[in-house]
């Protein structure tokens, strides 16, 4: 199975005001060197943190926010060199599931010229045949023909959520980006947006970068995972040996903080001391020695360690792995 997308050495950084008193500019890290690979017709979850660059990954993909350097590979071609017009056409085969369903839908818009804009952008049908369309993934996604001509207020978050989700899939697109689609919804509403988003992927053949703190739901829906620190991955690989044999000091930490069904089942929890640096002023060396319990002095505060194979095809960035 051949790769969808090639993400290589990504990095998208932010400049930050100086004030009047410093001569330095400063640099948001907000993704620094970053590479992985989907192949059609997968998963992959990124995983980690607030503020760790999920987000931007997503967004930088997508051309929302401009890289910095690296490469993205969509079906072999660099889409970084895309100019407007080739830009327009790609988005056709890949669009993207926003976090908050309140901030991503146009209040004055009726449901069915939401979902219907896409189709109108790209000049794709006439009305009669856009609007059948659009009666058509209204069912997709759970949603009735008489919530064609109503306004996004009169839906609940879960529904706000499904209008996303139909409008993300009316071009047929090969690539959905899922930011966090289901952290701003209750619990029970959660579970029936991941279970449509995996009907959805059998159904049409999708190909995800869905993007989330909860690890959970990234084991349930991801084929392989990516866990980020500060702007850089730390371990990727197939998602169960990952899951039941972490190695990277920051994602033990991550998976000791699941909780556990079972309360009779005790679980030791693993503590990382102190707060996260800030993406403009990292440590030196490996970012996360400042928290890590173990941490191998002076190496890690000196020498940043590289992503390396660490055995099953899972690559670690860790001196305590590839020493």
């Amino acid at each position: 199975m051949e790769n969808l997308l090639d993400v290589v050495d990504l990095k998208t950084y932010f400049p930050v005001a100086s004030s009047f008193f410093s001569k330095k500019k400063k640099v948001v890290y907000a993704v620094d060197g970053v590479s992985f690979s989907i192949k059609k017709g997968e998963t992959l979850g990124l995983v980690g943190e607030s503020g760790c660059g999920k987000t931007t990954i997503g967004r930088t993909i997508l051309r929302l926010i401009e890289p910095t350097e690296g490469k993205a590979l969509f079906e072999g071609d660099n889409i970084f060199e895309y100019d407007k017009k080739k830009m327009k056409a790609l988005r056709r085969k890949m669009q993207m599931i926003f976090q908050d369903p309140y901030a991503s839908l146009n209040p004055r818009m009726r449901v069915g010229n939401i979902i219907g804009e896409p189709l109108a952008i790209h000049h794709i049908a006439g009305r009669k045949e856009r609007r059948e369309r659009v009666l058509e993934l209204l069912n997709i996604v759970g949603l009735k023909p008489e919530h064609y001509d109503s306004y996004p207020h009169e839906f609940s978050g879960g529904q706000r959520q499904r209008i996303g989700i139909a409008r993300a899939l009316a071009l047929n697109p090969d690539l959905v980006i899922a930011d966090e689609p289901v952290s701003s919804l209750d619990v029970s509403i959660q579970a029936q947006i991941i279970n449509l988003l995996a009907e959805l992927k059998e159904k049409f053949q999708l190909t995800y970068l869905f993007i989330s703190h909860d690890l959970s739901l990234i084991r349930y829906l991801s084929e392989n995972v990516a866990v980020m620190y500060l702007g850089k991955i730390v371990e990727m690989g197939k998602s169960e040996r990952i899951y039941n044999d972490p190695k990277h000091p920051y994602t033990k930490i991550l998976f000791s903080a699941i909780p556990t069904p079972d309360p009779r089942v005790k679980k030791k929890r693993i503590i990382a001391e102190g707060d996260v640096p800030s993406p403009i002023d990292r440590p030196s060396g490996c970012h996360f020695h400042t928290r890590c319990p173990w941490m191998i002095e002076p190496l890690c505060r000196e020498v940043e360690p590289l992503l390396k194979n660490a055995g099953n095809g899972v690559l670690v960035s860790c001196h305590l792995i590839n020493r």
